[in-house]
C-alpha cells in the first residue's frame, strides 16, 4: 500500500509540513529508469513509469445508467450539434476547409463526439467524424503546420481570425490521440511528428502567446501530447520540445507555492485553472520531483478555502469569485477539471484525485445539462433557487443569460465543449496497471476487455447502481478459450470518505480495508470468479460559507428538493448571439430553510436515509422524479432570508438565533436529494439554533 498526504492533512499541518515532506521526497529514491514490462505502452525512459495506463479507446463500455447518459448525448446535442449549431459546426467550419469558424469550437465538439462514437461503436457518429479527421490530416503543410491557415473578416457568431494560434491545435491534438487509440491510423503519428518538429523550429520566433494568451495557460494539453508521441516513437527531439513548451507556458507550480493568486477574487480565469491544474503533474513525468505533486495539492487546498463549493468545484464566473454560494461555476471548467483529474490519477496513482473526480462527475456535471442533453447552463450555483434572465453578481455579463438553460446562452464555448465529460469519464473508469493487472479506480456500471498477465484477454463486468448504492459487483470471464485460469493483480480503490470497506471473493470475506488507498488482490483467477465491494456510506456534513453546512453521503452531496416550473421563452434582442430560445425555472415550493442544529456524533438522530428499491432499477436516476435516495431532516423556514436579484439572498450565518420568535416557527421535515438530481437547490444550509429559554 502507498500512503499519500492528503489536501486536508496539508491544510492542518501548514507550510512547515509541506517543506518537510518536500525535503524528504527529494532525497528518496524514485522509479526513473526502472524497467517494468507491461501489456500496454507506458512511459519510455527517461520519463518515469506511470502506475496506471489508459486502455485503448473502446475497451471500456458503459452499462446501466451510464450507458443511458451516452445514448441521451447521442440523441441530443452531442450527436446533432452540426444540425442545431450549423453556423459553426456546418460545412463552413475552418476545420472542414471552410471560411467560417477557424478556432476552438469545432475541435471542442470533436473532443467529445469522437470518444462517444467509438465507445458506443456507432457507425453514424463515426461517419460524421470522418470528414473532420480527413481534412485535418490532409491539411498538413510541408513545414509541418496543420489546421486552418487563413484569417477572414469578422462575422457575427464566428471566430474567423487567429487561425494560426497554437491553442486550437492543442484541442485537435487530443482528438487525434483518441482517434489513433481507437483505430491505430499511423497517419496521426506522421502528422504529430511533423507538427512537433514545426513547433520546435517556430516557437522561438512565435512563442505560445504570439497570437493569444490561451496557449500559455493551457500548454499542458500540448505537453501531454508530446509525451504521448515520444512514448510511441522515441524521438528524442520531443523532449527538447517539451522543455521549450514548459518554459513558455504559465508556471502553475510557482503559482500554487506562491499562494497569492488563489487567495483573491477575479485573479484567474476558471477554465484556464481547470486545465492548468494538471500541468505540474504532466511535467512531473519528465522531472520526477515530488514538489510538482504537492504544488497541486496545495493549490487545491487554497482553492477550496477561498473559492470552494460543495459539489467539488469552485466559483468561476468567469474568474475566481470567492465562496458565496450564489457565485457561478462554468460548465467548461467542470469537464476540463474532470479531464485534468483523470490524467493526474493515471500518472500519480493518487486516490484523492479519483475521489475528487467522482464528486464532480456525480454532482456538478449532471446538474448543469438538461435531461435530454438539448440545453445547458453556462453557470450553475450551489444555492440556485431561481433561474432567470436577470442581472446576477457574476464578474461577466452575457446579456443576463448566464444561468438560463439554452443552446447558446451565456457563451457558446460550453455548447461546444461539454460533450467530453461523460465519454472521457467512462474511458478512465478502468486502467491497465504496470504490474500486468487491471485497476478499477473510479466506479460506475461498466464492462472492460483488456490484456493481463502474459497477454491473456479477460472481460470484467461491473454491476452496480453506484453512486446511489454502496455495493459494487465484479464478474470475471477469461476470453482466451485455451486458458483455464490466469494470475494477475486486481487493483481496487477504497475512497477516502469510506471508513472501512468490505471485500468478498466468491462470497467469502477477504478483507476490510480502510479508506484512502488502493488495494491489490493478487490471485489466480478463473472464469466466473466474483468480487463484491461494499463501501459503507455514512451521512456527514462539511462546513462552508458563513459557517453553513453541506450534507454528504459517500461521493454524493445532497440538496434541498425544490418544486420546479419551467418556462420556455424567445430571444428577441439578439438571437444570433444567444440562440432563439431559452428556459427559465421558477420555484413552486419554499427554499429558505435552515437545518435544525444537530449533534455531529449522533447524525442518525437528525438525518434519516430513505432508499427506493424500485427507482434503483431505473436507467436514468438524474432528475427530481427519479432520485432513488433521499435524506430527511428537520428544518425551519428563515423568513428573513429572501430573494436578491432573483437569486438566494445573503446566506444567514449559522448557529445563531434568528429572533425571539424562532421557537414559535413550525418545525418541518424537509427532503434532500442528490445534488446531481436537482435544477433548483440549496446545498449550503444555514444551521438554526433555537432561542434559549429563560
Amino acid at each position: 500500500m502507498v500512503e499519500y498526504y492528503t489536501m486536508s492533512t496539508i491544510m492542518k499541518k501548514g507550510n512547515c509540513f509541506i517543506i518537510l515532506i518536500l525535503l524528504t521526497m527529494m532525497f528518496n529514491t524514485n522509479t526513473v529508469g526502472q524497467v517494468l514490462s507491461s501489456n500496454y505502452l507506458n512511459n519510455r525512459e527517461p520519463l518515469f513509469k506511470k502506475p496506471y495506463i489508459e486502455l485503448p479507446l473502446g475497451s471500456v463500455k458503459p452499462k446501466g445508467w451510464l450507458l443511458e447518459m451516452l445514448i441521451r448525448q447521442k440523441d441530443g446535442l452531442t450527436g446533432n450539434l452540426d444540425k442545431f449549431y450549423s453556423k459553426v459546426m456546418g460545412p463552413r467550419n475552418g476545420w472542414l476547409g471552410g471560411d467560417g469558424d477557424q478556432w476552438e469550437r469545432g475541435p471542442y465538439w470533436l473532443d467529445g463526439l469522437l470518444p462517444l462514437a467509438y465507445i458506443l461503436d456507432d457507425e453514424n457518429l463515426k461517419a460524421k467524424l470522418k470528414p473532420w479527421i480527413e481534412w485535418t490530416i490532409n491539411s498538413q503543410q510541408e513545414n509541418g503546420y496543420f489546421g486552418p491557415s487563413v484569417d477572414y473578416q469578422p462575422e457575427k457568431g464566428l471566430q474567423r481570425n487567429n487561425s494560426h494560434d497554437w491553442w486550437p491545435k492543442m484541442v485537435m491534438l487530443k482528438v487525434l490521440q483518441q482517434y489513433y487509440s481507437a483505430t491505430g491510423d499511423k497517419r496521426v503519428l506522421d502528422l504529430m511528428t511533423g507538427y512537433f518538429h514545426y513547433q520546435l523550429k517556430t516557437l522561438p520566433l512565435q512563442p505560445l502567446g504570439y497570437w493569444t494568451d490561451w496557449a500559455e495557460y493551457r500548454v499542458c494539453d500540448n505537453l501531454q501530447a508530446v509525451y504521448w508521441l515520444y512514448n510511441i516513437t522515441g524521438d528524442s527531439s520531443l523532449l527538447e520540445l517539451s522543455e521549450l513548451l514548459y518554459s513558455q507556458g504559465f508556471n502553475y507550480t510557482n503559482m500554487f507555492f506562491g499562494r497569492d493568486l488563489l487567495s483573491k477574487i477575479n485573479s484567474f480565469h476558471g477554465v484556464n485553472l481547470a486545465q492548468g491544474f494538471k500541468e505540474p503533474v504532466i511535467y512531473y513525468q519528465q522531472h520526477h520531483d515530488q514538489k510538482f505533486i504537492y504544488a497541486v495539492k496545495l493549490g487545491f487546498s487554497d482553492l477550496l478555502k477561498y473559492h470552494g463549493q460543495p459539489q467539488g468545484m469552485y466559483s468561476c464566473d468567469e474568474s475566481l469569485h470567492g465562496n458565496i454560494p450564489t457565485q457561478g461555476t462554468e460548465l467548461c471548467s467542470i469537464v476540463e477539471l474532470m479531464f485534468s483529474l483523470e490524467k493526474m490519477m493515471e500518472i500519480s496513482g493518487d486516490v484523492e484525485f479519483a475521489d475528487h473526480l467522482e464528486k464532480i462527475a456525480f454532482n456538478a456535471l449532471p446538474a448543469q445539462v438538461s435531461n435530454d442533453f438539448m440545453s445547458r447552463q453556462y453557470f450553475q450555483q450551489p444555492n440556485q433557487v431561481m433561474i432567470t434572465r436577470n442581472l446576477h453578481n457574476f464578474d461577466i455579463n452575457h446579456g443576463e443569460t448566464e444561468l438560463v438553460f439554452g443552446l447558446l446562452t451565456g457563451y457558446p464555448c460550453c455548447t461546444s465543449n461539454f460533450h467530453q465529460g461523460w465519454p472521457k469519464f467512462i474511458q478512465n473508469l478502468w486502467y491497465a496497471s504496470e504490474d500486468k493487472g487491471l485497476a478499477a479506480i473510479v466506479y460506475s456500471p461498466s464492462e472492460v476487455e483488456a490484456l493481463v498477465s502474459e497477454r491473456v484477454k479477460v472481460k470484467i463486468t461491473e454491476e452496480t447502481f453506484y453512486p446511489m448504492s454502496n455495493e459494487i459487483n465484479f464478474t470475471l470471464r477469461i476470453q482466451d478459450q485455451k486458458v483455464d485460469n490466469v494470475e494477475f493483480p486486481f487493483h481496487l480503490r477504497i475512497p477516502g470518505w469510506c471508513k472501512n470497506a468490505k471485500i468478498e471473493i466468491n462470497s467469502i470475506a477477504w478483507a476490510n480495508p480502510k479508506g484512502g488507498q488502493i488495494i491489490k488482490i493478487n490471485r489466480v483467477w478463473k472464469s466466473g470468479d466474483k468480487v463484491k465491494v461494499t463501501l459503507p456510506m455514512n451521512i456527514t456534513t462539511s462546513t462552508w460559507c458563513e459557517n453553513s453546512v453541506a450534507v454528504e453521503r459517500g461521493p454524493l452531496v445532497y440538496a434541498l428538493k425544490i418544486g420546479e416550473r419551467w418556462e420556455k421563452k424567445e430571444v428577441f434582442d439578439d438571437p444570433a448571439r444567444f440562440g432563439e430560445w431559452y428556459f427559465e425555472v421558477f420555484p413552486t415550493s419554499k427554499w429558505n430553510y435552515g437545518i435544525m442544529d444537530f449533534n455531529p456524533d449522533k447524525m442518525e438522530e437528525s438525518f434519516r436515509l430513505v432508499e427506493y428499491a424500485d427507482k434503483q432499477k431505473l436507467n436514468f436516476p438524474w432528475n427530481q422524479e427519479n432520485a432513488p435516495v433521499e435524506i430527511k431532516v428537520k428544518a425551519k423556514e428563515i423568513k428573513s432570508w429572501k430573494l436578491y436579484n432573483e437569486m438566494a439572498g445573503p446566506l444567514p450565518f449559522s448557529r445563531t438565533v434568528y429572533g425571539t420568535n424562532t421557537n414559535d416557527i413550525t418545525e418541518e421535515e424537509v427532503t434532500l436529494i442528490p445534488y446531481g438530481c436537482t435544477t433548483l437547490r440549496i446545498s449550503e444550509f444555514p444551521v438554526i439554533k433555537e432561542y434559549p429559554k429563560r
